[in-house]
């Protein structure tokens, strides 16, 4: 049996877990059926406003270099 490679590790666990992530935001989706649900626009924006701080972070986990320093 062949040795998965690092890099079609990534892929594969990737895309599952971004596949699981853009399947949890189309449930949250459901929500806002106003016949069903009752909520402020504050309340959607809280939840919007955490979603996009987190993706931010994540993001730049993959744009930051390992150990590399701040320099001037």
């Amino acid at each position: 049996m062949e040795q998965e490679s690092r890099h079609e590790r990534f892929k594969r666990i990737a895309a599952k877990r971004t596949n699981d992530i853009l399947e949890k935001i189309r449930i949250l989706g459901n929500c806002s059926n106003k016949s069903t649900y009752e909520y402020t626009e504050e309340e959607v924006n809280k939840i919007f406003s955490e979603i996009e701080k987190q993706l931010k972070l994540t993001k730049a986990k993959f744009l930051m270099g390992k150990g590399k320093r701040f320099k001037l």
